[in-house]
């Protein structure tokens, strides 16, 4: 509100500044006489080099409050992408660790082992998104890593068979934003193996070369599901946000054959 008010005034007093020169050649015009008038004419060198002065000093005034002006608007709009995007990054996967949770608590009597075992693979879930989630990058191996502890924790969890198949061909040290890839994996399991009986399988490929990471996934799934939820539009979102004009995220169905693939582009 303060930053408002002296904005405000600044405003008032440039203007009036700037009308200082109409003032002057209106006051000619009526006292002098003449019809019309060359401004400062008539005025002493000294003065003439004084108002000049004083109206690159209001120039230059102007100039710097408006780069000011500019620097403020610039980082008040990256303040607040960087808050929606830790808003985004919040809402990933809450779901499938509160389902995780309520399985495990009806493991521990059936099953304590490996019960102990899906908690150690969930608490290096967690630790990953809480912590490696609030970097702006991570090697794409971490991330690959995360996707398989995840694929792990839903194959313990299931009382069916499950045939995924995960090929990666990538550089390790490849750096790409963190949590990306778990949205259409998570997307994956919800609407197709969670949903069949049986023959239910993922394909998944991520690969990368010098100019682009290409993520791409293939599940089964009822014709009844609908793929759509709020976990795409967050991925949009972020998408939008972090790598504006250098990706694409296609979907294709075929039959009951769901597909998405995600390109990151490196420009």
């Amino acid at each position: 509100m303060i930053l408002k008010k002296n904005n405000k005034w600044i405003v008032i007093a440039l203007l009036l500044m700037a009308i200082v020169p109409v003032i002057i050649t209106v006051y000619e015009v009526i006292f002098t006489g003449d019809k019309s008038v060359m401004f400062l004419g008539n005025y002493h060198p000294n003065v003439v080099f004084l108002v000049v002065f004083y109206y690159l000093f209001l120039f230059s005034l102007g100039v710097f409050w408006l780069v000011r002006q500019i620097i403020f608007i610039s980082k008040l709009k990256n303040e607040k992408t960087k808050a929606e995007l830790m808003l985004l990054k919040s809402q990933v996967s809450p779901h499938f660790f509160f389902n995780m949770l309520n399985n495990l608590y009806g493991m521990i009597a059936k099953d304590p082992k490996k019960a102990q075992e899906l908690i150690l693979k969930l608490s290096d879930m967690m630790r990953y998104s809480i912590y490696e989630g609030e970097k702006e990058t991570v090697t794409i191996q971490e991330e690959i890593d995360f996707l398989k502890n995840y694929i792990e924790l839903h194959k313990m969890r299931y009382h069916k068979q499950i045939n995924v198949d995960f090929k990666c061909k990538i550089d390790e040290n490849r750096k790409v934003v963190p949590l990306l890839f778990i949205i259409l994996l998570e997307n994956a399991f919800k609407h197709g193996v969670e949903n069949l009986r049986e023959d239910a399988y993922i394909k998944m490929s991520l690969t990368t070369s010098q100019k682009e990471i290409c993520f791409t996934i293939e599940n089964n799934y009822d014709k009844a599901e609908n793929q759509s939820g709020i976990g795409l539009k967050n991925l949009k979102r972020r998408l939008e946000l972090i790598y504006p004009n250098q990706y694409e995220l296609t979907f294709s169905e075929t039959e009951n054959v769901y597909q998405a693939q995600l390109i990151l582009k490196q420009l």
